[in-house]
């Protein structure tokens, strides 16, 4: 077996380490569009669509046999649910606003209990008949569930916030281009909660807002964060550290002599 000779350091030469240096810690910002927020629609839609396939009816229209539930409330739902989520993607109600709008909507309803209104809405609601096919609940929902996976799989990752020790980056994946910033004087913001958005579809997601320090003072916002707490702590603990404390090992070279 042949013998590999070892490398003898020149003179003049100190070796501190030949370890590789180790990356800095990052963290990568996504923000995203409110199709976020549109998963309901299509979850819900699959729901139905099996409640529909285990009990359907068979009714004739225009000659073919189509599969509807026997229960109208289904179609019911799943309007009330489609309006919703258009309404509160559209409708923007933070902090204190949005407590008043949930106190209002339980002192009409605690009213309406007291005035009997209730019996009357409930004698008209039986008239209210909406019935959709399993068809439509297949084929609505897969569309929805392919514009919500392209938005937040793929375009809304386009361009992100790569964070680090000592500097914050924006980058685009298609086109190139980056814009650094120095962290040192960076303030990291999440805005008033919208409860319905944030906590009731968005699962503890938030806008947040960044603003910078020194003569280019920007101030830029990063919508529909996940988990923006979690977020904004690991933000707070990358940017609290100095480049120049990170221990990266090198290798040096004297000067002979």
């Amino acid at each position: 077996m042949a013998t590999v000779p070892q490398a003898t350091p020149q003179p003049g030469a100190t070796v501190e380490s030949l370890a590789p240096a180790q990356p800095l810690p990052e963290l990568k910002l996504y923000g995203h569009s409110s199709l976020f927020y549109w998963w309901p629609v299509w979850m819900v839609g699959y729901l139905f669509a099996l409640l529909t396939y285990l009990q359907h009816e068979t009714v004739t229209i225009g000659g073919k046999d189509v599969w509807i539930h026997s229960s109208k409330n289904l179609g019911v739902l799943y309007t009330v649910v489609f309006t919703l989520v258009i309404l509160i993607t559209n409708v923007t109600l933070r902090g204190l606003v949005s407590v008043i709008v949930i106190l209002f909507a339980m002192f009409v309803t605690v009213l309406f209990a007291w005035l009997g209104w209730w019996d009357y809405i409930l004698e008209w609601l039986p008239y209210l008949d909406i019935r959709m096919n399993l068809g439509f609940y297949v084929f609505f929902s897969t569309a929805i569930f392919i514009v919500w996976a392209l938005a937040f799989w793929f375009f809304d990752r386009m361009e992100y916030w790569r964070i680090r020790p000592g500097q914050m980056t924006f980058e685009r994946v298609v086109g190139g281009g980056e814009r650094s910033y120095d962290t040192r004087g960076l303030v990291f913001e999440k805005h008033p909660v919208d409860f319905f958005r944030n906590t009731i579809l968005g699962l503890g997601a938030g806008d947040l807002r960044i603003m910078t320090a020194g003569a280019r003072h920007e101030e830029i916002m990063v919508p529909n964060v996940l988990f923006v707490d979690r977020v904004v702590a690991q933000i707070q603990k990358l940017i609290a550290i100095k480049p120049d404390q990170l221990k990266e090992e090198v290798v040096t070279a004297g000067t002979p002599g």
